[in-house]
């Protein structure tokens, strides 16, 4: 949660950099999507699991409990299915820049594996969590409760 905050340092920094002393940086703006990115996929898991992400709610709503939690079943099914597809595509990734130092090819052309590393981890974090939804919702279908 607080790594907005340095987001925001980063990029107050270059600015203040490049308005008052007149010095533009190069690395501000890439660490500032890498920032972002390490953000939203370390979140993503902590908002599956307190129910925070967003959904279309034009037919949903109007389902009865049984058939909401069959809903969500198929779409927790989906997003395991995608996000395990996310993961072996991030692990051969975060591999490949490990084992050639793979560089950004920008000016400032800093290492990839952090992120890449990083993101690997947010993206496990978060198929756990879909991994459980689809229990939960699963035993909702058959009409048991799990807390």
């Amino acid at each position: 949660m607080y790594l907005i905050f340095v987001m925001i340092g980063v990029m107050l920094y270059a600015s203040f950099s490049r308005t008052m002393l007149g010095m533009p940086i190069n690395w501000a703006m890439e660490m500032g999507q890498f920032l972002l990115a390490a953000y939203y996929l370390l979140g993503g898991g902590y908002s599956l699991q307190i129910n925070a992400h967003v959904r279309m709610d034009l037919l949903y709503g109007r389902l009865s409990p049984r058939k909401m939690a069959f809903t969500d079943t198929i779409t927790a099914f989906c997003l395991v299915f995608y996000l395990t597809t996310l993961l072996i595509g991030g692990i051969s990734s975060t591999q490949y820049a490990i084992e050639y130092q793979q560089v950004n090819y920008t000016s400032w052309a800093p290492l990839l594996w952090p992120i890449k590393s990083i993101m690997t981890v947010g993206i496990f974090l978060m198929l756990l969590q879909a991994i459980a939804i689809f229990f939960k919702d699963l035993a909702r279908v058959r009409g048991e409760e799990v807390a």
